[in-house]
C-alpha cells in the first residue's frame, strides 16, 4: 500500500502543479445575434457539462492547459463542435445555426441517460460506427464497449450473431430505435439478422449497462441499447458502401438524401444487400434491406416518418460442433462417434468437415425471415423549456424455419399410421416448416420539461399490444398418410399487452452537485397456450405490474472530473417457453434485480509533445448486480415433462469496469477498457437424466459461477494517423473462461481467448462531383486464434456411467475484408 502510494503521488502532484486556466464564452443565434439561454455546452471527453444563463454564457474555471472540443446544442438549432487550444484564460463566441426540430431525437433523449443521471453508459458515435461498418451485424460494432462479448454462429460475423454484455443474453438486454422496443414480446430476444446494415443509418448508440434508466419496452437486466437512426443533413448527398472479402462475403449499399428543402422537408434512404457464405459450412447468409425516412421541420413542429425492413434467409447452424472437432483429436472424435451410434453420410461429414462442421446437410436447411417497421414521430414545442414527442409505431414479421427430420413418429404431427401391403409404417422422413407470423403496434410519448440549467424534467412512456401466430406445416413426407399440403399439424397465437408510465427528473442543488430520480410503472397482460401431460392446448393468461424505482447522484469535483452513484430495481416477467412449457401451478415467478452503480469520470491534461497536447481519459466505476428469482436452466423436468428454467432464489453479479483512453492531438490515440467480475449463484441444484432407473440424479452445489460470465474481459484499440488520410488501427480483444452451465465444472468451458484485428482506412478528398474516396481493409484474427465464443453442454447417465456433451461455435480463423466507399 506504501509503494502504490508514492506511486499515486509521483503521478498526480505534478498535474495539480500545472497551470489552471478559465474557458468562458457565449452562445448566440447566427442569424440575429440573440443570446441562447439554456444551451448546453459539453466539455468532449471531460464527461462534464454546464448550461449558458441568461446572456447565453457559459465558463469551466480550473482546467488544465490543453486542446478542448466544446459540443454546443440547442433545441431548433444545429449542434456545433469547437475546438480550442487552451494556454491561457481564454473567452469563445459561438454560433449557431438554426435548424429544423428532430422529432426522433427528442423522443430518444428522453430514455437516455447523461452526466447528469448518476447511471455507467458508453455513447457510440457515428463516427466509430463507421470506421467499423465493414458489413458484419451490429454486435461486431459493439464490440469495443465494457463487458461486451459478442458471437457469431456462421463463424464471420454475418447471420445469426449474439451479444452478451456482464454476461447477461441478448434476452435481458433492453433495445430500443427512436425509443422504440425491438425485442420481441415473447422470447425477449433482438434478432440483428433482420436488420442487416442498419449500422449504416444510425446516428450514434448508448449502451447502458445495468438497469439504467426508464425506458420502453421488456426490462434492462444487464444492459440496454438506445439507437438513434440517422439525423437530417442540410445539404443533399448520394454515397454508396462495398466490401468484398473472406468466404465470398459481399456488402453492398446505396444512400442517399435531398438536404432540407426550403428549411422544412427533408428525405433519406438507403438500399443494402449483404451476402456471404460462411465460415462454418454451408451457413450461407442471404440479407437485404432498406431504410427511408422523410420530414417536415417547423419552427414549433415537425412530423418525421421512418420506415426500415430487413429480409433474411440464412442457413442453419444452430446446432453447433462437438468438442472432439473443436479443441480434440481424432481418438475423441472417433470416441464420440462410437458412443452416439454415428454410421453412413453422418459420419462421413464428421470425419470429414473438421471444425467448420456443420451437422444440418438437407440443401433448404433455413431460416427465412422478413420484418418491416414504421414508426411516424411528432415533436411539438409548446414554449421555450416544454417539448412534447411521440411517435405510433407498427412492425410487421413474417416467417417460418425449414427442416428435414428423418424418421420422425407420424403421431407427433397427428396423423395416423400408414398400412402398405400389410405392413404398418408409424414413422416416415418429412420435411416441416415452423411459422412466425406476428404484428407489434403501439405508442410512445414523452413530454420534457427544461425550464432553466437547473431542472430537466420528463414524463414519458408508451402503450403496445403484440399478435403473434405459431404454427406448423408439413410440406413433404416420404409416407405422407392423411396429410394434405397446407394443413397445419399446430397452429396457436399469443396476445401481450405492455403499458408502461414513467417519470424522471434532474436537479441541480449547486453548480456540482445533481440529483436525478426516476420511476416507472409497467403493466402486462399475457394470453397464450400452453401444453398439458396430454399434450392438449389450455389456455392461460396471466397478468403482472411491476414499480421501478431509479434513483442517482453526481458531483463534479472541477468540470473535467466527476463522481457518480445510482441505485435502481428492475423486474422482468418470464419469457414464452417459461409459459408454454408448464402449467400455473408450476411456471415460475417474475425475476428482479436491484442494482448499484458508483464510478468516476475524468479528464486530464498531462503535457505538450510538439504542436500536439497529451491528454487523458478516464472511467472507473463498480457495480453490484443483486437477482431474486434469476431463471436460469437446471436441467429439471417440470410437471409436463419439459425442461423449461427455474427461479434461483440469490444470485449476483459484481465488478469493476475501467476505461480510458491516451490522445496524442489528432495523431494518436490509444484506448482501453478492463472489467472483472464475480458472478454467483447461491444454492444451485443440477439435474441430470438417469437412462438407467428411469428418473433425475441430483447435484447440490452452495455456490458456482453463473454460466457464460467470464470473469476478465479486455478491449484495446491502438489507432495512428500513418500519414494524411490514412489511419491505422490495432484491436485487442481477450476473454477469460466461460463455464457452459451453472455446475463450474472445468470440463464444461469455453477456454479462454485473445484476437488481435488490423484496420486500414485511407480517405482521399476532392472538389468535384466526387467528394471522397474512402478504401478500407479490415485483416479480423490476425494471429489465426482457432477459439470458440458460444456453446452448450447436456449430461445424463446410462450404462452406470456419466456422459457429457459439449458442443461450440467455432470462429473464423484469419479473414480479411475490403471495402471501397465514394461520397458525392
Amino acid at each position: 500500500m506504501k509503494s502504490f502510494l508514492i506511486a499515486l503521488a509521483a503521478i498526480v502532484l505534478p498535474m495539480q502543479l500545472l497551470a489552471q486556466h478559465t474557458l468562458s464564452g457565449r452562445v448566440s443565434n447566427a442569424d440575429t445575434n440573440e443570446s441562447l439561454a439554456g444551451a448546453t455546452v459539453v466539455l468532449q471527453g471531460a464527461n462534464t457539462a454546464t448550461a449558458t444563463g441568461s446572456g447565453g454564457t457559459f465558463s469551466f474555471p480550473n482546467l488544465p492547459a490543453g486542446t478542448y472540443t466544446l459540443r454546443v446544442s440547442f433545441l431548433g438549432f444545429e449542434q456545433r463542435q469547437v475546438s480550442i487550444n487552451l494556454a491561457q484564460d481564454e473567452q469563445v463566441q459561438i454560433q449557431l445555426q438554426p435548424q429544423a426540430q428532430q422529432a426522433s431525437e427528442v423522443i430518444v433523449q428522453a430514455t437516455r441517460a447523461d452526466q447528469t443521471t448518476g447511471t455507467t453508459f458508453t455513447n457510440v458515435t457515428q463516427q466509430e460506427i463507421a470506421e467499423r461498418n465493414f458489413g458484419q451485424d451490429l454486435p461486431y460494432l459493439l464490440e469495443q464497449v465494457p463487458s461486451v462479448v459478442v458471437n457469431s454462429d456462421a463463424g464471420a460475423g454475418v447471420g445469426y450473431t449474439g451479444i452478451r454484455i456482464r454476461g447477461s443474453d441478448i434476452t435481458r438486454i433492453n433495445v430500443t430505435v427512436n425509443g422504440i422496443p425491438v425485442n420481441d414480446s415473447e422470447s425477449h430476444g433482438t434478432f440483428f439478422v433482420n436488420m442487416p446494415d442498419f449500422a449504416s443509418s444510425v446516428e450514434d448508440i448508448q449502451v447502458q449497462r445495468g438497469v439504467g434508466t426508464s425506458t420502453n419496452g421488456a426490462g434492462a437486466f444487464g444492459a440496454s441499447i438506445n439507437i438513434q437512426t440517422q439525423q437530417v443533413r442540410r445539404e443533399a448527398y448520394a454515397e454508396t458502401d462495398n466490401s468484398y472479402g473472406s468466404f465470398n462475403t459481399w456488402k453492398n449499399n446505396v444512400r442517399f438524401g435531398t438536404g432540407l428543402i426550403n428549411g422544412k422537408f427533408a428525405f433519406d434512404g438507403r438500399l443494402s444487400r449483404i451476402k456471404s457464405d460462411g465460415y462454418i459450412d454451408r451457413a450461407f447468409s442471404d440479407l437485404k434491406s432498406l431504410y427511408f425516412s422523410g420530414g417536415y421541420y417547423g419552427d414549433k413542429t415537425s412530423v418525421k416518418f421512418v420506415t426500415f425492413s430487413g429480409k433474411e434467409q440464412t442457413y442453419q447452424a444452430w446446432y453447433g460442433t462437438p468438442e472432439a472437432l473443436v479443441y480434440g483429436n481424432a481418438a475423441d472424435l472417433q470416441a464420440y462417434i462410437d458412443r452416439n451410434w454415428i454410421e453412413g453420410a453422418d459420419k462421413e461429414n464428421l470425419l470429414n468437415a473438421g471444425r467448420k462442421y456443420n451437422y444440418y446437410t438437407y440443401d433448404n436447411e433455413t431460416d427465412n425471415y422478413q420484418q418491416d417497421h414504421y414508426q411516424l414521430h411528432l415533436s411539438h414545442d409548446f414554449m421555450p423549456g416544454l417539448t412534447f414527442s411521440g411517435a405510433l409505431h407498427y412492425t410487421l414479421g413474417r416467417g417460418y424455419y425449414e427442416q428435414f427430420k428423418a424418421d420422425d413418429d407420424l403421431a407427433d404431427y397427428g396423423l395416423p399410421n400408414v398400412e402398405i401391403g400389410g405392413d404398418t409404417i408409424e414413422s416416415s422422413d418429412i420435411i416441416r416448416r415452423r411459422w412466425l407470423d406476428n404484428s407489434f403496434y403501439g405508442v410512445t410519448y414523452a413530454l420534457q420539461y427544461n425550464p432553466n440549467a437547473r431542472l430537466n424534467a420528463t414524463l414519458g412512456g408508451a402503450w403496445n399490444t403484440y399478435d403473434g401466430d405459431h404454427f406448423g406445416e408439413v410440406i413433404w413426407a416420404r409416407y405422407a398418410s392423411t396429410s394434405n399440403l397446407g394443413d397445419r399439424y399446430y397452429d396457436n397465437n399469443a396476445k401481450k399487452t405492455d403499458f408502461n408510465i414513467f417519470a424522471k427528473a434532474t436537479y441541480g442543488l449547486t453548480d456540482r452537485l445533481n440529483l436525478f430520480g426516476d420511476i416507472q410503472v409497467r403493466t402486462i397482460n399475457y394470453a397464450f397456450v400452453g401444453f398439458d401431460n396430454d399434450l392438449e392446448n389450455i389456455e392461460q393468461e396471466v397478468d403482472y405490474t411491476f414499480v421501478n424505482p431509479k434513483a442517482g447522484i453526481t458531483y463534479n469535483l472541477q468540470p473535467t472530473h466527476q463522481l457518480y452513484a445510482s441505485y435502481a430495481v428492475g423486474n422482468r416477467e418470464p419469457v414464452r417457453d417459461d409459459f408454454t412449457e408448464s402449467t400455473p401451478s408450476s411456471r415460475p415467478k417474475h425475476e428482479t434485480l436491484r442494482n448499484v452503480e458508483a464510478g468516476y469520470r475524468g479528464q486530464l491534461a498531462l503535457a505538450e509533445v510538439g504542436a500536439n497536447p497529451l491528454t487523458a481519459d478516464l472511467e472507473a466505476n463498480y457495480f453490484y448486480m443483486n437477482y431474486k428469482n434469476q431463471l436460469v436452466l437446471t436441467g429439471q423436468i417440470n410437471d409436463v415433462g419439459a425442461y423449461t428454467r427455474t427461479n434461483i432464489d440469490k444470485s449476483y453479479r459484481q465488478g469493476i469496469e475501467l476505461a480510458g483512453a491516451l490522445r496524442l492531438g489528432t495523431t494518436a490515440k490509444l484506448s482501453s477498457n478492463l472489467a472483472y467480475s464475480q458472478n454467483k449463484i447461491k444454492g444451485f441444484h443440477e439435474f441430470i437424466d438417469d437412462y438407467d432407473n428411469g428418473d433425475q440424479a441430483v447435484n447440490n452445489y452452495n455456490e458456482t459461477t453463473i454460466a457464460f460470465s467470464p470473469a476478465f474481459i479486455s478491449a484495446s484499440q491502438l489507432e495512428v494517423e500513418v500519414l494524411k488520410g490514412l489511419r491505422a488501427a490495432f484491436i485487442y480483444k481477450t476473454v477469460s473462461k466461460q463455464y457452459l452451465d451453472n455446475t463450474e465444472n472445468e470440463s464444461r468451458i469455453i477456454r479462454p481467448y485473445q484476437v488481435g484485428d488490423l484496420r486500414l482506412r485511407y480517405n482521399i478528398g476532392f472538389k468535384n462531383v466526387l467528394k471522397e474516396l474512402e478504401l478500407g481493409l479490415l485483416v479480423n484474427n490476425v494471429f489465426n486464434e482457432k477459439y470458440a465464443a458460444n456453446g452448450y453442454t447436456f449430461s445424463y447417465i446410462a450404462d452406470g456411467a456419466q456422459t457429457t456433451e459439449n458442443f461450440y461455435y467455432p470462429q473464423a480463423t484469419r479473414n480479411f475484408l475490403l471495402s471501397v466507399g465514394l461520397k458525392f
